[in-house]
């Protein structure tokens, strides 16, 4: 099984790559986390905003891999706990079906990709910089795969 982190935006300052690589890479080989870049939209004064989160859903939607299940990361999905998202990763891998993360841009994601998820998570009600829901979701599906295999790392409860 492999996780598709789809995510817009390229160019991410160093401090992001390192953390998230370093996340990616402690994961085992039949649990991937593989992050695919999608150029964003430029942004002027005068954008038509609606229009170039449409863009972005439309270059998002066309990176998911086929037979993916596709989970939208959206402040109005349903919060997990730690443990919860643990159980998710657990019941993925027990399918082997491929999963999609979407991350959209500044503005979010397009009402097209919200339709087509067949879940939708929110990380928190908080506002969270796109560079950094990169890293956050590369160490909590660590945190979750170390639960899940008794791994030290997690030593919440």
């Amino acid at each position: 099984m492999r996780i598709h982190l789809l995510a817009v935006g390229t160019k991410m300052p160093t401090w992001v790559v390192t953390a998230t690589a370093d996340y990616v890479g402690r994961m085992p080989a039949h649990c991937q986390i593989l992050i695919k870049e999608l150029v964003a939209e430029k942004r002027t004064k005068s954008s038509d905003l609606q229009r170039i989160c449409e863009l972005e859903g439309e270059k998002l939607l066309a990176a998911i891999p086929a037979g993916s299940l596709v989970i939208a990361l959206d402040v109005l999905g349903k919060s997990w706990s730690t443990e919860q998202l643990a159980s998710q990763l657990d019941q993925w891998l027990a399918s082997g079906q491929d999963v999609a993360l979407l991350v959209g841009g500044p503005e979010g994601l397009s009402p097209a990709c919200l339709q087509r998820a067949d879940l939708k998570w929110s990380l928190s009600a908080l506002t969270f910089p796109h560079p950094l829901v990169r890293i956050i979701l590369a160490e909590q599906l660590f945190r979750a795969w170390s639960i899940l295999s008794n791994h030290p790392y997690h030593r919440g409860g």
